[in-house]
């Protein structure tokens, strides 16, 4: 399956009126208003765990990584793709089964699942996550029985249902990796009812709407069987082979540097690919380094915690 080549930021500028003007290696052009940016203030990063503080950047993925998956061997049945995966990537959880797909971290793993969800590769409600009927009861009585017999799919398809579970897990100390989401997720989850939930899908708030189902696939995600974290392993590498690269870059403002950064992220993290400064005109050369080697070791930072915080708690969750 072929994958757009990457169109390569050539140049950037800050101009005037908010304005960031953006040269593509094909000589193409774009204005990005700054005010509809993210912005990011470097020392005061969104989410902080204990001590341990992380930020999350809105970033395109690298083409390398995009190029890796686009290796694997495909069969393509009419209108319908199916990766097939290597007798090593291990479908006993939701982790260990992306893992071996997309590598990265915890963040490279909550974007991965966003973007499936998002882009209506995995859909979660289809008739292939649907729980079988059956009178069937255990006994006596197990605890994950009493969980989920009233979840018509095997993830809560209401937000009361994924609320509970949400409060049950987090009375439980069971929320693992679910407590290390940015606060505004965690925030939009439950402050969010069904009927705002059936809102935002009929207003077209597709990222809102994968925000608040991939919260309630994690909340799930230890309920999940073989078959369905498959599906689920297929949806995710299928929506990513099949991302377009040519979509605009991620542009974020370091507002304590006076910086507009484009950003990618890979299979290791962080990674600036290019950098203007607003009133660069008037900086010296000495200045923008130093400015330079500061941001760098902001993302540094993000990029070690982010992989610290993942083997402390992501991996034993999944694993």
């Amino acid at each position: 399956m072929a994958v757009a080549q990457r169109n390569e930021i050539s140049s950037m500028r800050w101009g005037a009126d908010f304005n960031i003007h953006i040269t593509f290696s094909n000589d193409s052009t774009s204005i990005l208003d700054v005010r509809g940016l993210y912005h990011s203030t470097s020392t005061m990063p969104q989410m902080a765990v204990g001590e341990e503080e992380v930020t999350y950047y809105p970033v395109t993925l690298d083409p390398d990584f995009v190029g890796a998956l686009k290796d694997k061997r495909l069969e393509t049945f009419g209108d319908d793709t199916t990766v097939k995966f290597s007798d090593t990537v291990r479908a006993t959880t939701l982790w260990s089964a992306l893992h071996g797909e997309i590598g990265g971290g915890y963040i490279h793993f909550i974007n991965c699942l966003i973007y499936s969800l998002e882009s209506k590769s995995l859909n979660l409600y289809s008739p292939f996550y649907r729980r079988p009927k059956s009178n069937w009861k255990p006994k006596p009585m197990t605890e994950s029985y009493k969980r989920t017999c009233k979840w018509e799919y095997y993830c809560p398809d209401n937000q009361k249902l994924a609320q509970k579970e949400y409060y049950l897990k987090e009375k439980k100390g069971e929320l693992g990796d679910i407590r290390l989401l940015p606060k505004s997720f965690i925030d939009l989850f439950l402050n969010t009812n069904q009927k705002q939930y059936e809102q935002l899908i009929a207003a077209g708030e597709t990222n809102k709407v994968a925000i608040i189902d991939m919260i309630r696939l994690l909340v799930a995600s230890n309920y999940l069987g073989v078959d369905q974290i498959t599906l689920i392993q297929g949806a995710v590498s299928k929506s990513i082979i099949k991302y377009s690269m040519n979509s605009l870059p991620s542009v974020i403002i370091f507002d304590d540097f006076g910086a507009a950064v484009a950003m990618t992220l890979d299979n290791e993290g962080y990674k600036i690919d290019n950098v203007v400064f607003n009133h660069q005109e008037e900086l010296t050369e000495e200045e923008i380094s130093q400015r330079m080697q500061l941001m760098q070791g902001v993302i540094r930072q993000v990029n070690a915690v982010n992989k610290k915080i993942f083997e402390r708690n992501l991996k034993s969750y999944y694993q």
